[in-house]
């Protein structure tokens, strides 16, 4: 007995488990994210429901959103109308089983035929194929990846649990807007009747969704069908990397996801992501600033990030370092005034002493104010130089070619900017620092004793 439970444990894993893992943690055969500036992706799983669908229809047109619905078959076949009137619409239909049933506990067989069945269902209604394949709860078998030639598998890159009433409008807003962001592919339910969903979970997502797609609107965002997400990710240089240089990428812009949440970096424009930063304070030598400051080691600074995905995208959609080069600047011309703004609005912010920041790309920054140094050598130089090379061999438009020629000239700097230089750059003032209660009543009882005082001293002279 034992021995056939360890059988069934390495068959599950091999089957079913590990291509789940490989599939979620490195995307490999699966589409989970595009590389749009200004669009995401809305994708509806489970449906159509008679009540519910068409709603979500209303809402989606009154937005001009654009979604991709991928349907259960015996669904679909039950409301053909809903599947027709999605179509004439413009959205996409894709496929999600005949059954909401998970492909572990089916055999290939059984999952071909599954797709095949609903297939049929979506050409009989709309005319047209589908190639578009989410299956039950992204979770994939071994043999769901050989089926890459027929159907294009899609995942999401953000969840958000809305099959649940407990969840409420107000919390799945929160987590919908916290998520709304370029490239994203976004799960959401339009149906309430599968295993383990709540029947009327979906009138709380049409609240939030159109909340979303309000605020969507103000950042300047759209929602496009996927088959126009994959399409722009095929036509990016992005495909064109090595698989090892994929991986690179890959493992970089994770560790990214990693160190903002372990050290708190926070964004400057969350909808559309360039510089990060964290107060901190500073660990080097001193040096003496522009403004005649010396910044020492233990005073504050506000240590900058540029977001590994969009220095990436940058990198690979430049066609030389001067475009790159424009392009960066650009960017940090559009975020440091927000930086000074937020800056003058928080106390503790205003109490660092500098801008602080390390970067391998440090032409240009004078162009800001910022004074460029030279690292003192040491293991925190070296090392920096070295991951840096990784990467910028990666990113930048000449590739590693770029690290054989002037190479010498391809060492990290030291960026600085007073911060009181920032705000007077932009116009903005330090805010002052709220007086402690303690603080407040003795500068009173100062105040009143002078007032006392001051009318017997006048008498006496």
């Amino acid at each position: 007995m034992q021995t056939l439970l360890l059988w069934l444990f390495y068959i599950s894993t091999f089957y079913a488990f590990i291509p789940g893992m490989i599939s979620r943690i490195f995307g490999y055969r699966v589409f989970r994210k595009g590389i749009g500036r200004t669009d995401y992706g809305l994708t509806f799983d489970d449906g159509p429901d008679p009540h519910y669908t068409p709603l979500l229809l209303d809402l989606l047109k009154r937005y001009g959103a654009k979604a991709t619905f991928f349907v259960v078959g015996a669904h679909a076949e039950a409301h053909p109308e809903i599947i027709k009137r999605m179509h004439d619409e413009g959205h996409l239909i894709g496929i999600h089983n005949y059954v909401h049933k998970t492909n572990w506990l089916m055999r290939p067989a059984t999952v071909r035929k599954q797709i095949q069945r609903t297939d049929d269902i979506i050409f009989k209604i709309t005319g047209e194929r589908s190639t578009y394949y989410r299956p039950p709860w992204g979770i994939v078998n071994l043999f769901d990846f050989s089926k890459r030639r027929q159907v294009q598998i899609v995942l999401w890159s953000a969840m958000f649990g809305d099959w649940k009433e407990k969840l409420g409008a107000e919390r799945l807003t929160d987590k919908l807007i916290s998520k709304l962001g370029p490239g994203e592919v976004m799960l959401l339910h339009d149906c309430g009747t599968t295993l383990g969903a709540d029947p009327h979970a979906p009138e709380h997502m049409l609240i939030a969704l159109e909340r979303m797609l309000q605020e969507a609107d103000r950042r300047g965002l759209r929602s496009i069908r996927i088959d126009k997400m994959i399409k722009a990710v095929q036509d990016s240089p992005i495909t064109r990397l090595s698989f090892g240089k994929r991986l690179v990428v890959g493992l970089w812009l994770a560790w990214e996801q990693v160190f903002q949440l372990l050290f708190q970096i926070k964004t400057i424009s969350p909808a559309d992501p360039f510089l990060h930063y964290r107060l901190r304070k500073y660990q080097g030598n001193p040096v003496q600033m522009d403004n005649g400051e010396t910044l020492s080691k233990g005073d504050k600074v506000i240590e900058l990030h540029i977001d590994n995905r969009q220095l990436f995208e940058l990198g690979v959609h430049s066609r030389s370092s001067a475009q790159l080069a424009i392009r960066m600047i650009r960017r940090m011309e559009k975020d440091l005034p927000v930086l000074a703004e937020r800056i003058a609005g928080d106390v503790d912010l205003a109490d660092a002493k500098a801008l602080y920041g390390v970067s391998m790309l440090n032409r240009g920054p004078e162009k800001f104010g910022f004074m460029v140094l030279d690292l003192p050598s040491g293991l925190f130089a070296s090392s920096t130089k070295f991951y840096l090379s990784i990467l910028l061999s990666v990113i930048h438009p000449s590739g590693g070619a770029r690290l054989k020629v002037r190479s010498e000239l391809l060492v990290p700097k030291m960026m600085l900017m007073p911060v009181s230089q920032l705000l007077d750059q932009m116009n903005q003032q330090r805010p002052q620092k709220p007086v402690k209660q303690r603080e407040r009543v003795r500068e009173e009882e100062h105040s009143l004793e002078a007032e006392l005082e001051l009318p017997g001293a006048t008498v006496v002279h």
